[in-house]
């Protein structure tokens, strides 16, 4: 007996912890039973349907989400088609809330799993293999009959198309089995770890409200599991623990044995409340290596009748202290949320709510925009709150009382403008110092969004070297009077990234500075005062492995926009391309006068 249980992910480096963790729970003695399928929804249709023919199971399970139920429904409907006397069932969020009406308008699926799904699996599991004992010896005339246990209604936490069993109680943490023998399988893929389950907090657009206990795997296991982790060499574990730091020993405890156990290689990724971190928290993540851990901090919206709208505990002036601290470590990367949609934020308030969070300087600032789960407590009050939103997954927000469609779009091509130059982190000191140019971050962003839309650029979008060059003419537009130092900033923030091959055509022409180039490399092989880790490289192997630009302004360090006017000889700053930031992947830099 074969149960396939299929997972469908929405990128290739994403794993589904989900179906590892039902295999794992079944059991060495039912393993042998389960097998597991995981496909992206880059995957071609034709093909993943031929592959789950192929492997010919008896029973087909589906981990179900916001970002790949549509394609489930397409399998499961083309499936029934070709395996029909196969039995469908379906578990996770996107089914479990509204099963009965899943059922429904889908006579094809046999039940869902609704909730979590290791004990009842496991339940269902021993319910088809003890069915299929049962018809083989009835096939060959053996008395070696076994009791089905109680059938199908028998086995709690299931939605079926005759009603509901009783409920399953919630999860022991500490009785699942680790998920992650094997790594072999999960090769060039981020590994998901769970250290505990249920959120305290209730925002009300989030479906881990729901579950209003917090359960906590033993630290004990926890440490064990960190340790293999650690052993192997794992470039990345993302923890998804919906707020990693709600229980303050729980978290230190993780945290100090991390610190103790650094093995120079290893990322640990948690997603927490930052306002809520106290002293000895702080104290410890200065002391991690750089690179050692990032964190995800929801921020959502600053504004305060906002955050009270969702149930949203939080100080954000606490927060703005919090995060500047673990910035001014340089050692910790940052990645800070905003919801676009959300109650009684309009478009101008959002913009507000924006800056705060600009000004915070995150590594990476993703907005978002609301997406209304089924389950959740705004699901429930979209009437009151005037929020429209798609019918068919994502569920994303199209406009509410505060924020019309319009609006929503301009939003979401800011969105894009901060991928492309803020979260690229390839324009770093240019929109520095750009910024300082408009009224407010936002309304950069916005102005270069409409740049964007009247040039086209959103149809046939630029590509990432040309890029740059926009940005220069959208600069010498909008800030003429500092277009020669855009130039300079642009090449330094290029260069700083990568040492290009073509040489980009807003930079000044090198011709006259080769003699002064290759001196410097002449000597610099010879004393060895800015590359000393080179020693076994001689001139032009060290030219091949840096860069040497010369500038005639500080670009490297402006920040505010005075009277700037150009230096008489250029200074030199070397890009070391083997020496990257942990945080940034920028080249180390060198700021040097070569001698002629």
């Amino acid at each position: 007996m074969k149960f396939l249980l299929i997972a469908i992910n929405s990128k290739y480096i994403h794993s589904n912890p989900a179906v590892y963790s039902l295999r794992a729970h079944a059991g060495a003695e039912l393993y042998e039973h389960i097998e597991i399928a995981e496909y992206t929804i880059n995957h071609a249709f034709t093909d993943v349907l031929a592959d789950v023919f192929k492997r010919k199971p008896d029973v087909i399970g589906f981990s179900c989400y916001i970002w790949n139920i549509g394609m489930v429904w397409e399998l499961v409907t083309e499936l029934h088609k070709l395996m029909p006397s196969v039995p469908i069932w379906l578990g996770g969020p996107e089914v479990s809330y509204d099963a009965p009406k899943v059922l429904s308008e889908h006579p094809e699926v046999t039940g869902i799993m609704v909730g979590e799904g290791e004990e009842t699996f496991r339940e269902l599991l021993w319910y088809y293999v003890e069915k299929m004992k049962n018809s083989v010896s009835e096939e060959d005339g053996s008395n070696d009959v076994t009791e089905n246990r109680s059938g199908l209604s028998g086995i709690k936490g299931l939605c079926l198309p005759t009603g509901d069993t009783p409920c399953r109680e919630l999860t022991n943490l500490g009785a699942l089995p680790f998920l992650y023998e094997d790594l072999e399988i999960f090769e060039n893929r981020i590994i998901y770890y769970e250290s505990s389950r249920g959120c305290p907090f209730r925002c009300s657009y989030c479906l881990s409200s729901i579950d209003k206990k917090v359960r906590f795997r033993d630290m004990d296991t926890v440490k064990k599991e960190l340790q293999f982790f650690l052993d192997h060499k794992v470039k990345q574990v993302k923890f998804v623990d919906r707020t990693f730091n709600c229980n303050h020993a729980h978290a230190t405890a993780i945290w100090e044995y991390i610190l103790e156990h650094d093995n120079g290689i290893t990322n640990f990724h948690f997603e927490i409340s930052a306002d809520i971190l106290n002293e000895e928290e702080l104290t410890l993540l200065a002391k991690m290596r750089p690179g050692l851990v990032q964190l995800e901090i929801g921020v959502q919206s600053t504004n305060p009748r906002t955050l009270t709208a969702i149930h949203r505990t939080m100080d954000v002036d606490r927060l703005e202290r919090v995060v500047a601290r673990i910035h001014r470590g340089n050692n910790v990367h940052q990645h800070l949320d905003l919801i676009a949609g959300l109650p009684y934020e309009d478009y101008e308030s959002f913009g507000h709510s924006f800056d705060r969070v600009y000004a915070m300087k995150p590594e990476q600032f993703q907005l978002g925009f609301l997406k209304v789960l089924k389950g959740s407590e705004l699901h429930d009050r979209v009437g009151e709150y005037g929020i429209c939103y798609m019918e068919k997954p994502p569920y994303e927000v199209l406009f509410t009382r505060w924020l019309s469609f319009g609006e929503v779009v301009r939003l979401k091509r800011i969105e894009e403008m901060v991928e492309l130059y803020y979260n690229s982190n390839q324009f770093v000191h240019t929109m520095g110092f750009l910024v300082q140019a408009f009224d407010s971050p936002f309304r950069m962003y916005e102005a270069l969004a409409e740049y964007y839309e009247e040039n086209g650029y959103f149809v046939n979008s630029p590509a990432r070297s040309y890029r740059y060059q926009v940005l220069l003419a959208f600069a010498g537009e909008k800030d003429r009077k500092y277009e020669a130092v855009y130039r300079e900033l642009l090449t330094y923030d290029m260069y700083l990234r990568e040492k290009v091959k073509s040489r980009p055509v807003f930079a000044k022409d090198l011709t006259e500075y080769k003699e002064e180039l290759r001196e410097f490399y002449r000597k610099e092989e010879e004393k060895r005062q800015y590359l000393p880790e080179y020693t076994e490289y001689d001139s032009k192997q060290l030219a091949r492995l840096t860069h040497l630009e010369p500038f005639f302004y500080p670009v490297w360090k402006l920040s505010e926009r005075e009277e700037i006017k150009a230096a008489e000889k250029p200074v030199f700053v070397l890009f070391d391309y083997g020496t990257r930031s942990p945080l940034t992947a920028d080249a180390r830099i060198a700021v040097t006068e070569p001698e002629v």
